[in-house]
């Protein structure tokens, strides 16, 4: 597949340990000093050129940046799809391990930094290499549990990606998104994962690899920057609280921004990631890939949860300490 980057951006290509190859750009700093590295991951079904302008941005404000798409995706994609086994695991265990394993090898003084937008910004902690991670911004992030989803779309999204999306799977051998409109096509394995979610991460993994990726996501130390937005139907707060939970050992700052706060009617889900927020939000990032300073100290995640997530049992009460604050 051709896909044409932006000025600044080399293609790349990452080796997993399984074997399989990953496409991707890498970026290099426009300005000195350079501040480190920054691996942008993308959400589920979305290719990594939808992040090419906020990396040229990155790189424009003295950041190297490696982008990339999961396999099954974009540069990363097979022949075909029918067959392919590959699972949101494997993006976390064997494609970001990869990534960052590439990345500390191009540059292996400075700080290695993540952007994680959606699934993305779960995934590093599945990875062995995890802990060369120095900190994390992630927007949107969350595991896809469908008791999660905003009350007011819960419906409609459990219909659309946990009815139709299983069926059109099952019928097609992997999930044909680009046919029907619903972003890329994915392959079987993430797609059913999805669908069948569970509401803790690790029921979705078969139970004598469970202890793996939960010990991995515990022992991440990397402070985590958690942004959200007020009217994204799945990274509600909830759903925020839930995967922050998986990283135990983290120091997180959970933020809840409105369209308001940006001068804007809505944002959802990829709002954020709109060029038309260069001069605004992308700004506001550097501050804490560059510093680790949080540019919206006023904007901290409610402690308190929506009454309607109380009556759906999420995890508020029973675990208080699940978001703490610097």
């Amino acid at each position: 597949m051709l896909v044409r980057a932006m000025p600044g951006a080399e293609p790349i290509a990452i080796d997993c340990s399984d074997g399989v190859r990953l496409g991707g750009h890498w970026w290099t700093a426009s300005r000195r000093p350079v501040h480190g590295t920054v691996i942008i991951n993308a959400a589920t079904g979305v290719a990594a050129r939808y992040y090419h302008p906020y990396a040229a941005f990155l790189a424009g404000h003295g950041f190297d940046v490696l982008t990339y798409d999961y396999r099954g995706i974009g540069l990363s994609r097979p022949l075909t799809l029918r067959g392919c086994t590959y699972r949101w695991r494997d993006w976390g265990e064997l494609d970001f391990d990869a990534a960052v394993r590439l990345a500390l090898a191009l540059d292996p003084h400075g700080p290695l930094l993540v952007v994680g937008h959606s699934i993305g910004g779960f995934l590093p902690g599945l990875a062995a290499s995890a802990p060369h991670v120095s900190r994390m911004l992630t927007i949107g992030a969350q595991y896809g549990y469908c008791g999660d989803y905003a009350r007011d779309h819960r419906g409609r999204l459990f219909l659309k990606w946990h009815v139709a999306m299983p069926v059109m799977t099952a019928l097609c051998g992997f999930f044909p998104g680009k046919r029907l409109g619903w972003l890329e096509d994915l392959p079987a394995g993430v797609a059913l994962e999805w669908s069948f979610r569970r509401a803790s991460v690790e029921l979705s993994w078969p139970a004598a690899v469970r202890a793996g990726p939960l010990g991995r996501l515990a022992a991440v130390t990397a402070p985590i920057l958690a942004v959200t937005t007020s009217d994204d139907p799945f990274a509600t707060p909830a759903a925020i609280r839930r995967a922050l939970s998986c990283y135990r050992a983290a120091k997180a700052i959970a933020i809840l921004l409105k369209p308001a706060d940006l001068g804007v009617a809505a944002l959802g889900h990829f709002g954020l990631f709109n060029a038309s927020h260069a001069s605004g939000f992308w700004l506001d990032t550097l501050m804490w890939l560059r510093d680790g300073t949080n540019p919206w100290p006023d904007k901290l995640l409610p402690d308190e949860p929506d009454p309607s997530d109380k009556k759906a049992g999420l995890p508020w009460p029973q675990r208080p300490d699940i978001v703490r604050y610097y």
